[in-house]
């Protein structure tokens, strides 16, 4: 079965599954719907994998590792150069497919499948990054080496918010590393996985070496406590990714789980407003809010508060909101679905319930259909206040106005959160100030979205991160593999002495 989608007697396709090299729709009475978020219809269905079914992907995989283990690591270094060159001549195929089952602009679904393929292309120089240590005459006659070897079968399950770019950052380091993989994506955005399964098949990847299932919970927990599974990767709410990495490690797997996060953007009296307010834009607001990566609370420190919210109202206010699968040109575009919507709505209400002003309405005027909240910016928030603190995951700013540097540091050590913080400024003090003592994983210095590239790990902080080696850059082919050290001892014979006389006199 090829990975376009079958009609079935829904009316709606079925998104099937990726096993063994085979497309496969599993056997359930059990269903997900797939929307279109800029229309609000629906455009497919998931059939939702019970544990047999995930777990038959999972011997699949654990089939295929003995040889793909074996293969050379140029060789499969090899697949991901071959893969690289497939995603490029499907580019816009995949871009239109994260857009239209996401909802991102063109712009940003773009823009997140070239970060994917940046981890492809780190991926391509394996062979480098597997090389282990050695050491002659450590004793002597005694030599020692290291060498990385992969671990077995790897688990990868992904959030709804970059479709193609998240699973990027895992199987591909996993597949060079040796390591078979199961995808389990996130029920509400499949179609873009399955492009990705189709390219990587068409790249000339081997039967069983990348399986793909579609599921919910009791996917999940099959694939976090079948024994045959060694490591899980994951992103996601914090809520859950505690609960991945507490079920994952129980059963004895490694885990790396990034969770939720609130990342506060600081302004300094000093910074060209401007410019900060610019980053600010495209940071709360760029892919609806719903990143990770995205500034939820802002900070201005001292006077430069009435002016950056002035001018931010102003910027945000004229941003051109509406459906991304037109081909129009929009500044942003829907929320995933009409209860994650109603969610993100309803903290604006809260703010205002709260005692904090709102300073831009993002649920006045929004298109009729769809799934839609307009940029909003909610003013004079305390920082103990429920939108200073809970990760709400759209286009909403919480500003929290602060009198000095460490006023802005402490509120970033309140929060049990520590993915990603950026502060804005002409100084060097206050950059170095705020570098060292900001309690967050990734820091940005006049940058707004401090997300590292490819060749660096994504090292969120506290609860934004559960695990001890990191996705993405080195710290993921370690997390992929295992090493083992060996120590050899020579003993001289005295046949050898016929090897190499000259050796011998001297």
């Amino acid at each position: 079965m090829p990975a376009t989608l079958e009609k079935t007697a829904s009316t709606l396709p079925d998104v099937p599954a990726l096993i063994n090299g085979k497309w496969i729709s599993p056997p359930t009475t059990k269903f997900g719907d797939v929307f279109n978020p800029s229309t609000g219809k629906a455009i497919a269905r998931v059939p939702l994998a019970s544990a047999d079914f995930t777990n038959s992907a999972i011997e699949a995989a654990a089939a295929a590792w003995p040889a793909w283990a074996e293969t050379p690591a140029v060789e499969r270094a090899r697949l991901m150069f071959k893969y690289r060159e497939v995603l490029l001549a499907n580019f816009e195929k995949l871009a239109a497919l994260v857009t239209k089952e996401h909802g991102k602009t063109m712009v940003e679904a773009r823009a997140s499948i070239q970060r994917g393929i940046e981890v492809v292309e780190y991926a391509c120089a394996i062979p480098n990054m597997l090389m282990g240590d050695c050491l002659q005459n450590l004793a002597r006659s005694v030599d020692a080496e290291t060498n990385r070897h992969p671990i077995g079968v790897c688990v990868g399950i992904t959030p709804f918010n970059f479709p193609a770019m998240v699973p990027m950052w895992m199987f591909p380091i996993a597949l060079v590393c040796g390591n078979t993989f199961v995808l389990k994506p996130s029920e509400k955005v499949p179609l873009s996985v399955n492009l990705l399964g189709e390219l990587l098949i068409e790249a000339g990847c081997p039967e069983g070496v990348f399986n793909i299932v579609h599921g919910d919970k009791t996917s999940v927990d099959a694939l976090l406590t079948h024994p045959k599974v060694k490591a899980v990767s994951f992103v996601g709410s914090t809520q859950i990714a505690r609960y991945i990495y507490e079920t994952g490690t129980k059963h004895g797997k490694r885990v790396q789980a990034a969770g939720g996060a609130k990342n506060h953007l600081i302004i300094m009296p000093d910074a060209d407003l401007d410019q900060a307010v610019a980053a600010l834009q495209a940071s709360a607001y760029g892919c609806a809010g719903e990143r990770c990566m995205a500034g939820s609370v802002c900070v201005p420190v001292g006077g430069v508060a009435d002016l950056l919210v002035e001018k931010l109202v102003d910027k945000a206010s004229k941003m051109t909101v509406g459906p991304t699968d037109t081909g129009a040109a929009v500044d942003m575009g829907p929320l995933i679905s009409g209860p994650h919507r109603d969610r993100v709505a309803s903290y604006l209400q809260i703010g205002a319930d709260e005692g904090a002003k709102l300073a831009l309405d993002g649920r006045k005027g929004v298109p009729a259909e769809g799934f839609f909240v307009k940029p909003s910016v909610i003013d004079h928030v305390k920082p103990t206040m429920r939108v200073a603190t809970e990760e709400i995951f759209g286009p909403v700013l919480s500003v929290i106005r602060v009198g000095a540097l460490e006023e802005a540091l402490e509120v970033g050590r309140r929060s049990p959160l520590g993915n990603g913080a950026s502060i804005f400024t002409q100084s060097g003090w206050a950059a170095r100030q705020f570098k060292r003592h900001f309690s967050a994983g990734m820091i940005g210095i006049n940058i707004g979205v401090p997300a590292p590239m490819a060749w660096f790990s994504f090292t969120g902080w506290d609860e934004s991160f559960f695990g001890d080696l990191h996705i993405q850059g080195i710290e993921g082919v370690h997390f992929y593999t295992q090493q083992k050290t060996t120590m050899t001892r020579w003993f001289e014979r005295a046949s050898d002495a016929a090897f190499d006389p000259v050796w011998r006199q001297k």
